[in-house]
């Protein structure tokens, strides 16, 4: 029996999401990671308060909340990925380094940069979402197809072996299962 982690690719409505939506003319500019299907814990490298895009480093989402609390209204897909019971034990320390050190960690601002001209810069304290994202595949034994550096949250769309299972909004998606798995529960 097969475990997942997931990709969630999204759209939120915050000024710097509709910035990169003009300059990059891609659909979603922001990605992050779940170690399960209920979106419970979804990680990535973003603001740490809400009204400012600065300071932001590696930080826990969540649907509804914060940031992504702020819009009625956020487009993702949604992937789900394979991974044996020891990628899924890895990935979760992984997730767990970087929760234990979070203080040392920053948002990549130059990555942003770096990757528009093309350039490869790996920075050990500083990721963008997608570099985050790509790096932690990396950890886990998946295969990238360029430097984790270079990853941009558009990537994950054609991601070797990953399934899109959901294309649609959000928070539909986050408190429909929440409904269905309070169903179970009862």
């Amino acid at each position: 029996m097969s475990d997942y982690i997931y990709l969630v690719v999204a759209q939120t409505g915050t000024r710097p999401a509709r910035l990169f939506k003009m300059i990059t003319k891609k659909p979603y500019n922001h990605v992050s990671l779940s170690g399960d299907i209920n979106l419970s814990e979804m990680y990535s490298f973003c603001r740490t308060y809400c009204p400012l895009p600065l300071p932001a480093t590696f930080n826990q989402e969540i649907v509804g909340k914060g940031t992504l609390g702020k819009f009625d209204s956020i487009p993702c897909e949604i992937y789900k990925i394979p991974v044996t019971p020891k990628q899924k034990k890895i990935y979760n320390e992984v997730i767990e380094y970087f929760n234990n050190n979070r203080n040392i960690f920053s948002y990549n601002i130059l990555g942003l940069v770096a990757i528009y001209l093309n350039i490869e810069w790996n920075r050990k304290k500083n990721f963008l979402c997608s570099q985050f994202v790509a790096y932690t595949m990396e950890k886990i034994g998946i295969q990238l197809e360029k430097p984790f550096s270079m990853y941009t949250p558009d990537d994950f769309r054609g991601f070797p072996g990953a399934t899109l299972i959901y294309e649609g909004e959000l928070n539909s998606f986050y408190y429909n299962m929440k409904s269905a798995d309070n169903m179970v529960r009862q």
